[in-house]
């Protein structure tokens, strides 16, 4: 890993009605719209969709750090997060985040040692800690047959 400070550049462009365009150095550029909560299409990814992707993203990997520093043996990872918006004193902002994560680990894996990773992971996941909304993590751990 890079030292601190990291810094991260986006750009937005976009006319008075249509798609946001994001631009970023080295990355496909992405169309972007409003949800159809705020009568946007409901078919491109928005500022709020991409806030929670950021989440479940960011759990994702964070827990794929954890896992191999604990040296634990996983299979598959899926993660769903629903993040709740509400107005506020005026002001529309996040309040909470539900992640529901599922992992499968082998036959002869360790459970205790999953789920350990998968909240250690939550605790760790620097999107998670930037943002001021409850967080609730809701883990499944499966074994293969």
């Amino acid at each position: 890993m890079k030292a601190f400070p990291h810094h991260y550049q986006v750009a937005a462009s976009a006319g008075p009605e249509g798609e946001v365009l994001l631009s970023s150095a080295g990355l496909a550029p992405l169309n972007t719209a409003p949800p159809l909560e705020f009568d946007g299409p409901g078919d491109r990814w928005s500022p709020e969709t991409l806030l929670v992707g950021a989440i479940a993203d960011c759990f994702i990997l964070t827990f794929r750090a954890v896992a191999g520093a604990s040296k634990l043996s996983w299979q598959t990872l899926a993660c769903e997060v629903e993040g709740t918006l509400e107005r506020e004193q005026g002001a529309s902002k996040f309040v909470a985040f539900t992640i529901q994560a599922r992992l499968r680990i082998p036959a002869d894996g360790n459970v205790e040692a999953a789920e350990k990773a998968l909240y250690k992971a939550e605790a760790g996941c620097l999107i998670s800690n930037s943002l001021s909304g409850k967080f609730e993590l809701k883990i499944i751990v499966e074994t293969s047959d």
